[in-house]
């Protein structure tokens, strides 16, 4: 059975639950969502000591688990971070990837709890805004 929580930048840097109310979450599926908020908080701060700031972010944590519905006895097989990032410069995309990178493989600690218990494997797709000249 597929899991998934995505979440997404709202004002003043707080992060919200997409089209979910958080007291209806599993268990399992709190985990992914204080996944999802420990990538986000920890990409903010790696990209404001860049001085970037996205036009939006978007982060969707999956998990498969190995039982046809969620159960005490269900276990994570495969876990996916996906991140949807818009820049206002070409310029800043690199950047961002970098960020991520850091995010991912380095410095969010859920994500490095979570490759203790199955393979994490992320996504990553930045777009930017800037209009050519």
């Amino acid at each position: 059975m597929r899991l998934h929580i995505t979440i997404h930048e709202g004002a003043n840097r707080t992060f919200l639950l997409n089209d979910r109310d958080i007291a209806h979450l599993n268990p399992k599926e709190y985990l992914l969502y204080s996944t999802a908020l420990c990538a986000g908080l920890t990409l903010q701060t790696i990209l404001e000591k860049e001085r970037i700031k996205p036009k939006s972010l978007e982060i969707t944590v999956t998990g498969i688990i190995d039982t046809e519905k969620v159960e005490g006895k269900s276990q994570f097989k495969y876990f996916n971070i996906a991140y949807n990032i818009e820049c206002d410069h070409i310029s800043d995309q690199s950047k961002v990837g970098y960020a991520v990178k850091l995010t991912t493989e380095k410095y969010c600690g859920n994500l490095q709890m979570l490759r203790k218990i199955a393979p994490v494997s992320h996504e990553i797709e930045i777009v930017s805004t800037e209009v050519e000249a």
